[in-house]
């Protein structure tokens, strides 16, 4: 399955984002990705900083997957779509618990930010052709 020109620029900015978001796991926003580690988690200072460090190394890995592991973009799309989801209860946590980070002072901003999230999920589909592939493997059942 091909992906057109459209979704193969859309695949590489996804793929920039990834690192960069990673890079700031790591790095310049670390705080911030503390903020959005679910409060139903152990809260001890050092398992958080694990749960914000190894999602950093998983998004910067997803990153340089889809900027140079072309031959297994489906793959590289389905597993991001599912990171995708796994990582949503912070956004809920942070939103249920009114916690700011990323700009995101007010509930509506909060709440806003949580339709993003099936966006990237179709980003993450779209761009890398896992999403018609589902659709044709539906088709066929």
């Amino acid at each position: 399955m091909q992906t057109n020109r459209l979704q193969n620029v859309f695949r590489i900015i996804l793929g920039l984002f990834m690192t960069l978001a990673g890079i700031g796991h790591l790095t310049f926003q670390r705080q911030e990705f503390l903020a959005q580690v679910p409060r139903w988690l152990p809260q001890d200072p050092m398992f958080m900083d694990f749960v914000v460090l190894s999602s950093g190394i998983v998004e910067i890995a997803f990153g340089l997957s889809l900027l140079f592991w072309a031959k297994e973009r489906i793959k590289v799309g389905l597993l991001l779509a599912l990171f995708f989801i796994l990582i949503f209860p912070g956004n809920i946590s942070q939103y249920t618990n009114g916690i700011s980070a990323f700009g995101l002072d007010t509930d509506e901003k909060r709440l806003i930010r949580l339709f993003f999230q099936p966006v990237l999920i179709l980003w993450a589909l779209w761009s890398t052709g896992a999403l018609r592939t589902l659709l044709d493997r539906n088709k066929k059942s």
